[in-house]
């Protein structure tokens, strides 16, 4: 679960609700970030897809926010990044002839859907906007 894309999203958008009505460039976002702008201008594009960010092309184009961030809240921004459980199972198949093998999956996926039913409500109850208020 944790490869940081959560985290990238919320910089990127935190970049964009405290620049006001600036555009910004991926580069300087990256820089932000201490990431390459090829990896910033993929996430913006999977936020885009969402409708949480938008852009504008040319000379003195870039980001910026598509909607209030008092509309978008924690939860929106996780679900656009993680479509899947943020949970996985082991990569191997668990021998079927042990008695905890052969269950394993079964009672994590009820573990895995209680942690994330969970998560995701703690995070409807943060706003972009509340997430912003914090750095000014």
């Amino acid at each position: 679960m944790n490869n940081g894309r959560f985290a990238i999203a919320i910089h990127i958008l935190t970049l964009l609700r405290l620049s006001k009505e600036a555009l910004l460039s991926s580069e300087y976002i990256a820089s932000s970030i201490n990431i390459n702008p090829v990896l910033v201008r993929k996430e913006i594009a999977e936020l885009k897809k969402t409708g949480l960010v938008n852009s504008r092309e040319g000379k003195n184009g870039g980001c910026f926010l598509a909607k209030d961030a008092s509309k978008i809240d924690l939860a929106v921004i996780f679900k656009s990044i993680y479509k899947d459980s943020v949970f996985s199972f082991a990569k191997n198949e668990p021998n079927p002839n042990c008695p905890v093998g052969k269950q394993i999956n079964k009672r994590l996926n009820k573990v895995y859907a209680d942690a994330e039913i969970a998560l995701l409500q703690e995070l409807k109850n943060k706003t972009l906007e509340d997430f912003c208020k914090e750095f000014e």
